[in-house]
C-alpha cells in the first residue's frame, strides 16, 4: 500500500459555527457568535472581539467565552467583551459561548486558528558530494549512527508496480553498501526509524506498533503498541524523548520506553498548519521534517510547531536516471563530524552530501 500525495497547498478557511440550543421545543431559536468582527486566523499579541446575537429578541442575563474550554472572558447581558493572545500554542483552536437566558444556557461554537506572524526565511543548500544509493530501498527513515548510516526501508509499490521489502539497516554512506540488515515479514511496512540510547526505533505505517532493535545485531528486542490508533509515519529524537509524525499537520513527543504521549504541537506557518510531516531529524535543538509528496524539507521549533526556514531540493531531481521505480524524495541525515546532511529518495540511485545555506 502506497500512502496517498499530498500537497502543501494552504486551504481557504472558513468560520464553522455550529449552535447548541437545550431547549428542544424550539430549535429555531438560537444565540450564536457575532461574527462581524471575528477573523480565521490570529497571532499572538492580537486581541479576538466577542460577541453573540441571538436569533429574536430576548433578554441575555450574561456570556461566557472559552477557548479550548478554558474560560477566556464573560460579560453582562449583550455587552461586547475581548481577550487579547498573550501565551497560547499555535493551530486550530474551539472558540465557544454560552449564553444565560433565565434557567436555559444557549451553547455556539467555532475554530479560529493561531499562527505566527513571522514569515519562514528560505535556505538554499550546496551540494559536496554524491554518493550510490540502493535503487531498492523505499526509503522511510534515515539516520546517522557514528560514521554508519541507519536506513528504515518500507514495502511501497513504485509507480512502476514494484514492491519494497521492509527493513532495518545500517550502509556505508560512501558507497551505498548494505553492511547489515533485518528484514521484516511483507505484512509490516516499516516506517522512520531513529537511534535513542544505542536502540535503534522503528515505526510501522498501519500496524499501530513500534519495534526496539540491538544496535549491534539488528535483532528486534521489543514491540511497543502506539499511545492511541494511528499511523506511523516519521520518528527522531532529542535525546530525552522521541518526535513521531503519522501523516498530519502534528507532531507527537512521546516517551521512549511505552510510546505514552506527553506533548503535541501542531506545525505552522504564517498562513495556515503544515500538513503530511514525515521523516524528521533532530539538529541542533530544530526538528528537520520532509513534508511527504514534495521536495521540502522545513526547520521546525520544537517549542512552537513554527516553520522557520524551508529548503527546496527539487534541483535534485534532474541529477537522478529516472528509473521505473523512483519514487518521492525522502531521507535526511545529519554529520555531526562534518556539519553536512545527506538527502535521498525512495529508490532514488543516489544520495547526496549537502552543505545547507542559512541565507
Amino acid at each position: 500500500m502506497m500512502k496517498t500525495h499530498k500537497t502543501l497547498a494552504i486551504l481557504s478557511l472558513s468560520l464553522l459555527v455550529a449552535a447548541c440550543n437545550d431547549d428542544k421545543k424550539n430549535e429555531n431559536v438560537y444565540i450564536n457568535f457575532d461574527t462581524t468582527a471575528l477573523k480565521n486566523t490570529y497571532s499572538i499579541g492580537e486581541t479576538i472581539d466577542l460577541g453573540v446575537s441571538p436569533s429574536k429578541e430576548m433578554t441575555i442575563d450574561s456570556v461566557e467565552y472559552f477557548i479550548d474550554d478554558v474560560k477566556i472572558s464573560s460579560s453582562k447581558g449583550v455587552e461586547k467583551s475581548s481577550y487579547t493572545i498573550t501565551d497560547m500554542k499555535f493551530g486550530p483552536k474551539v472558540l465557544k459561548s454560552i449564553a444565560y437566558v433565565g434557567g436555559e444556557t444557549f451553547e455556539s461554537s467555532l475554530q479560529i486558528k493561531i499562527l505566527p506572524n513571522i514569515p519562514n526565511e528560505e535556505w538554499t543548500y550546496t551540494i559536496l558530494n554524491t554518493y550510490p544509493h540502493d535503487t531498492k530501498a523505499y526509503t522511510q527513515g534515515l539516520e546517522f549512527y557514528g560514521d554508519i548510516l541507519i536506513e528504515s526501508t518500507g514495502n511501497g509499490v513504485s509507480a512502476a508496480g514494484n514492491k519494497g521489502k521492509s527493513s532495518i539497516r545500517k550502509v556505508n554512506p560512501k558507497t551505498g553498501e548494505v553492511l547489515q540488515i533485518t528484514e521484516l515479514d511483507d505484512s509490516i511496512f516499516g516506517e522512520g526509524a531513529t537511534v535513542f540510547n544505542n536502540k535503534i526505533y522503528q515505526l510501522t505505517y498501519q500496524n499501530n506498533e513500534g519495534y526496539v532493535y540491538n544496535i549491534e545485531t539488528l535483532t528486534k528486542e521489543k514491540t511497543i503498541p502506539y499511545f492511541r490508533q494511528m499511523e506511523g509515519w516519521g520518528l527522531t529524537t532529542d535525546g530525552t524523548y522521541l518526535y513521531m509524525t503519522d501523516g498530519s499537520d502534528k507532531i507527537y513527543k512521546i516517551n521512549a520506553d511505552d510510546f505514552s504521549k506527553v506533548d503535541e504541537i501542531y506545525v505552522v506557518s504564517a498562513q495556515n498548519t503544515v500538513p503530511t510531516v514525515n521523516e524528521l531529524e533532530w539538529v541542533n535543538g530544530k526538528i528537520y521534517a520532509n513534508f511527504y509528496g514534495s521536495n521540502l524539507v522545513g526547520v521546525i521549533d520544537p517549542s512552537t510547531g513554527r516553520v522557520e526556514a524551508v529548503i527546496n531540493f527539487s534541483n535534485l531531481l534532474s541529477l537522478l536516471s529516472n528509473h521505473p521505480d523512483q519514487d518521492v524524495f525522502n531521507g535526511i541525515a545529519y554529520n555531526k563530524k562534518t556539519d553536512t546532511f545527506f538527502v535521498t529518495g525512495k529508490n532514488w540511485d543516489k544520495m547526496f552530501e549537502v552543505k545547507i545555506n542559512k541565507n
